[in-house]
C-alpha cells in the first residue's frame, strides 16, 4: 500500500507537501532563536546550549536536538528525492516542446528547481562552516556567537547566505502555496488569503535570516 501511494504522482506531491511544511516550522523556529544573537553573545550562546540540554533529565544531552536533526534529514532526502523524480517524470510526459507558448508562470515557479538546488548545496556548506567548522578556519568549538560574526565578517560568507535565503524566500512563496493545494487545503475561495500567508512567511523569513549578516556587516552585532 506504501509503495503504491509513493509510486503515484499524487504520492510524491504529498511527500513533498508534508516534509516541506515540517522544513518550514524548523525555520521559523530556527529564524527566532537566530534572531537572539542581537541580545548579546551571552543570550544567543545561553541559547545554543539550551538546545542541547531540551528534555533533560528525561532525555539525554543532545539527544532532542540529535531527534530533530534526523527528523529534519529525513524530510530533505524526502523532499528532494520525490522533487527529482515528479520532474523526470514531467519531462518524460512532454518529450517535445509545446508548439504554442505556455503562459509566464512567476519568478518563484520558474526557479524551484535551481532554487532547490541552491538550498541542498547551502545545507552542506552551513553544517560544515557552523556545526563541524570543517570550512571554518576561525571556529571555536562552544563559542557559537563568535562563529557567526566570524562567518559574516568575510564577504564570502555574507554572499553564500544572502543567496541561500533569497533563494529560500522564493522556494517558499511558490512551496507554500503548492503544498496547500496538494493536501486539498486550497480553494477559490482561499487562494487569495493562502497567497498572501505565503508572500508574508517568505517576507518574514528573508528578512529574518539575513538580519543576522547584515547586523554583523553594520556593526550592530561585534
Amino acid at each position: 500500500m506504501a509503495r503504491t501511494v509513493w509510486d503515484s504522482t499524487v504520492g510524491k506531491k504529498t511527500v513533498m507537501a508534508v516534509s516541506g511544511l515540517i522544513m518550514l516550522l524548523y525555520l521559523v523556529v530556527h529564524m527566532i532563536g537566530n534572531l537572539k544573537i542581537f541580545f548579546g553573545a551571552g543570550e544567543f550562546n545561553h541559547y545554543a546550549h539550551w538546545l542541547r540540554t531540551v528534555g533533560e533529565p528525561f532525555m539525554h544531552y543532545e539527544w532532542t536536538l540529535w531527534l530533530v536533526r534526523v527528523v529534519l534529514v529525513v524530510a530533505v532526502v524526502a523532499h528532494a528525492v520525490s522533487a527529482y523524480q515528479l520532474s523526470r517524470r514531467d519531462i518524460r510526459a512532454r518529450p517535445r516542446k509545446y508548439v504554442h507558448k505556455r503562459p509566464r508562470a512567476s519568478y518563484a515557479t520558474r526557479t524551484m528547481r535551481w532554487g532547490g538546488i541552491i538550498l541542498g548545496l547551502f545545507i552542506v556548506w552551513h553544517i560544515l562552516d557552523l556545526t563541524t567548522g570543517t570550512v571554518h578556519p576561525g571556529f571555536q568549538p562552544g563559542h557559537p556567537y563568535q562563529n557567526v560574526v566570524d562567518t559574516f565578517s568575510t564577504w564570502y560568507g555574507n554572499v553564500i547566505y544572502i543567496v541561500a535565503m533569497l533563494a529560500l524566500g522564493l522556494h517558499i512563496r511558490h512551496g507554500f502555496w503548492s503544498a496547500a493545494q496538494t493536501l486539498g487545503v486550497g480553494s477559490r475561495t482561499r487562494d487569495r488569503a493562502l497567497k498572501t500567508v505565503a508572500d508574508i512567511l517568505a517576507l518574514l523569513l528573508t528578512a529574518g535570516f539575513i538580519a543576522v549578516p547584515v547586523g554583523v556587516m553594520t556593526g550592530v552585532v561585534s
